[in-house]
């Protein structure tokens, strides 16, 4: 049986650390206690559904990462900006798909320039 809490442990708390947010914070988003994201990235927590999906949604991560971490990840940039769009509405997608066309032609550009 695969033990999956050195890929959950580790996946909080890069994720934090990425984030730039202390145990404390996590805890009060997550709305769990201090010491069970404490114990959750030393790996010595086996957490029930009831904090896991609180805690994947506060840190935006992909259960994916935790429960088929031999999968080919995506970068965490990549990760977060799929879970962002993931949260839009059908409107909210319309509207930035314009957007992000422009900002990746303008960034492609600049790319082709300082070659």
């Amino acid at each position: 049986m695969y033990d999956f809490s050195r890929s959950l442990g580790d996946t909080v708390k890069s994720t934090r650390y990425q984030r730039g947010l202390t145990q404390n914070q996590v805890a009060d988003m997550a709305d769990i206690d201090v010491r069970t994201v404490m114990s959750i990235e030393n790996y010595k927590a086996n957490p029930q559904m009831k904090v896991l999906y609180p805690l994947f949604r506060a840190l935006r991560i992909d259960a994916r990462a935790v429960f088929n971490p031999e999968m080919e990840r995506e970068t965490p940039a990549l990760q977060q900006l799929c879970l962002l769009i993931g949260d839009c509405s059908e409107k909210e997608a319309e509207t930035l798909i314009p957007v992000v066309e422009s900002v990746l032609s303008a960034l492609r550009t600049k790319a082709g320039m300082d070659i």
